[in-house]
């Protein structure tokens, strides 16, 4: 049985935690689903309007916003109405340009003045300093004072009934409960509008966001130090080193020593080491050791090494420091892992060793995994699992694959010789097998020789299957 890959989850952890944060400045409405909506009873509004939602989901914006004004024409005190001009502002929006993007404003001027609780305010709210935040970049005056206040605003809002400081750990629901977040969006779409027209400006006040202990603030804080993490300056690194040590929220303080590793900032791997000794929470921890396999100093390396050796480490962390050794091809790193296996007795332990050598490809890694298969001491499982790497890396050529099966007497060894020349698909590979299938005195080798020859085209196969056939 081919040994399952090992899992690499951790390697999209980057995306997925961008993506994450990414997801809170983006505009909540999906315009691949019907907007919350009844038919009004008018079959030519109703129809109108699902004309001009089929144009914005084709990316027709124009046309869409024309035929959102007649939905909004034909009734303008109705619900509809409030929904028709929202798509008709995210329409003009997404269609740019500054006339545009002054369309756009005005409608959502019109919407929060027509239609103040309609159910598209929040939405529309957030849309707003994304439009304003487009038309200060363009030189607006009246726009770029209004994001600098709003965003002010999002920094210094405080929730008087819920200023209990949460303990140090993971915020939960509890913690958050009776906390109104409809506002969360817009303050961060602020905080970020203001980032890309002034960073100097919007540093401090998202300094003083991520300073904040209200338990009401944990969202906001946590969306805030992606914001500071696309600021990659030493302002910026402190910012994240003060969140990561002093912050109350377990994954807001996860989500700083992420960022913080993307940063390559030298004072990061001192806070990182810090961390490694006294953290006890498992998220940051995880992100701490994926942040330091970011960084490419070798004090940074050498801590990962020291993790890995570590017998009293968690067991999880030490198979992440593996991994990330591995993944850094460094001889170093390939001589400490290949010795380390010859210490440790936990097969987890040994599965990961294995994998991250056969990353680090060289004449001395391709002999490890070589003699691993090869000797008789070692656990099956293991010996499989070597020669399973091996046979991924080119360097290691047909010949010694093949060597193998007529040099060892355990059947579960030698149908894993069988699968991996399978794998190669190279005429020696096939060599080989034609051979097995011919001549192995062993039934069950030969069948399984033949089975792997039937996934083939070469011809010789043909001819092989011919000869049995005509037995």
């Amino acid at each position: 049985m081919t040994p399952a890959r090992p899992s690499i989850s951790v390697l999209c952890c980057a995306a997925a935690l961008a993506l994450a944060c990414l997801g809170s400045l983006t505009l909540t409405r999906d315009l691949a689903a019907s907007t919350a909506w009844h038919a009004t009873g008018d079959q030519a509004t109703d129809s109108l309007y699902r004309l001009a939602r089929q144009s914005l989901n084709r990316g027709d914006y124009r046309r869409a916003a024309g035929l959102f004004q007649q939905v909004r024409s034909r009734d303008p005190k109705a619900a509809i109405a409030a929904d028709a001009l929202y798509w008709q502002a995210y329409a003009m929006y997404r269609a740019g340009g500054t006339a545009g993007l002054e369309t756009a404003l005005s409608s959502l001027t019109s919407l929060a003045a027509e239609h103040p609780r309609a159910s598209v305010a929040g939405d529309a709210r957030e849309l707003r300093v994304r439009v304003c935040g487009a038309l200060a970049s363009q030189g607006d005056e009246r726009c770029a004072a209004e994001i600098s206040a709003r965003a002010s605003a999002a920094a210094n809002a405080r929730v008087s009934t819920t200023t209990t400081s949460v303990s140090h750990g993971r915020g939960s629901s509890d913690q958050q409960q009776d906390c109104p977040d409809e506002d969360d969006d817009e303050r961060v779409a602020a905080l970020n509008a203001l980032l890309q027209m002034d960073a100097d400006r919007a540093l401090p006040l998202l300094e003083k966001t991520l300073a904040r202990r209200d338990r009401c603030s944990v969202t906001l804080r946590r969306k805030a130090v992606f914001l500071v993490s696309q600021k990659r300056d030493a302002k910026a690194a402190d910012i994240l080193l003060n969140a990561v040590r002093t912050d109350p929220d377990g994954d807001v303080r996860e989500q700083a020593v992420f960022w913080l590793g993307q940063l390559h900032d030298d004072r990061a791997v001192t806070i990182l080491e810090e961390l490694l000794k006294t953290e006890k929470d498992e998220g940051v921890l995880d992100k701490a050791i994926f942040a330091l396999s970011q960084q490419k100093s070798p004090r940074a390396a050498a801590l990962l090494r020291d993790i890995a050796v570590r017998d009293n480490a968690p067991k999880d962390l030490r198979e992440k420091a593996i991994f990330w050794l591995g993944q850094q091809h460094s001889g170093d790193n390939a001589e400490m892992l290949m010795n380390l296996y010859r210490r440790v007795d936990d097969e987890d332990l040994k599965d990961k060793i294995i994998f991250s050598v056969s990353q680090i490809r060289s004449s001395a890694t391709d002999k490890f995994l070589m003699d691993l298969a090869l000797d008789e001491k070692q656990d099956v499982e293991m010996r499989k699992k070597a020669l399973f790497w091996a046979g991924q890396n080119r360097t290691v050529d047909v010949q010694g694959l093949a060597g193998i099966y007529d040099r060892v007497a355990n059947q579960e060894m030698r149908e894993q010789v069988i699968f991996v020349l399978a794998q190669r698909k190279d005429p020696a590979s096939v060599d080989k097998l034609v051979d097995i299938a011919r001549n192995d005195k062993d039934r069950e080798m030969r069948k399984k020789a033949l089975f792997w020859l039937g996934q083939s085209r070469d011809p010789r196969v043909i001819k092989l299957l011919e000869e049995i056939l005509n037995k």
